[in-house]
């Protein structure tokens, strides 16, 4: 059974980088979709996606809506830039996590979490989940299934909460002791981030099926 694992610290980075080239593919996959995502950049996708890769998208919140299934990179791309893009802005995307373990092609309940703008009402969501991840050999990513625990909307007219949300933290790899540090102390300090601390803790994982 094929296996790797990132241990993330500081010290272990340049080694993996330098001595295991394979579990760097994987990430600099990761790493190509949220510069997609995030900033917008559609094309992106086809670097790190599949032709006929799938996505699949699980929701427990009906504060934000997806297909339940994309086939296709083109139209992955749409679902989950161009049009993704048209409606927010400012958007960070975070991995919460402190190591990456994949096993046969497959990277596992990686938890994420999102701070964005909504681009018509000005109103700040936050919101988080878990991705799992399944590769081919190459590696591209074959199926991709997102599942979206909670998402919190938020008024934020001037910005002023996003900006104190995403200050200080590490992008897009975001350690788990480091949200709960950052998020725990502005929902103490901040009567309108009250509620960020819901988001101090990494979304639980679901029991992720691929649809036939």
């Amino acid at each position: 059974m094929a296996r790797l694992v990132d241990r993330m610290s500081a010290s272990l980075i340049g080694d993996f980088r330098m001595n295991a080239p394979p579990l760097a593919r994987y990430r600099r996959a990761l790493e190509t979709y949220i510069d997609a995502k995030d900033n917008t950049l559609a094309p992106r996708i086809a670097e790190a996606f599949a032709a006929d890769a799938v996505l699949t998208m699980s929701l427990a919140t009906s504060a934000i809506a997806f297909p339940a299934r994309t086939v296709g990179a083109a139209a992955i791309a749409k679902t989950l830039v161009t049009d993704f893009g048209a409606q927010y802005a400012r958007c960070r995307t975070y991995y919460v996590c402190d190591s990456l373990e994949v096993q046969d092609g497959v990277l596992d309940a990686i938890p994420w979490l999102v701070v964005m703008r909504e681009q018509a009402s000005g109103a700040l969501r936050v919101g988080h989940g878990v991705y799992r991840w399944t590769f081919d050999e190459t590696p591209f990513v074959t199926h991709f299934d997102i599942h979206i625990a909670r998402m919190d909307v938020v008024p934020d007219a001037d910005g002023a909460l996003l900006d104190a949300l995403q200050a200080g933290l590490d992008y897009p790899w975001l350690a788990p002791a480091a949200l709960h540090a950052h998020f725990t102390t502005l929902a103490r300090d901040t009567p309108a981030l009250a509620f960020i601390d819901a988001f101090s803790r990494p979304a639980s994982a679901p029991d992720f099926s691929h649809p036939v």
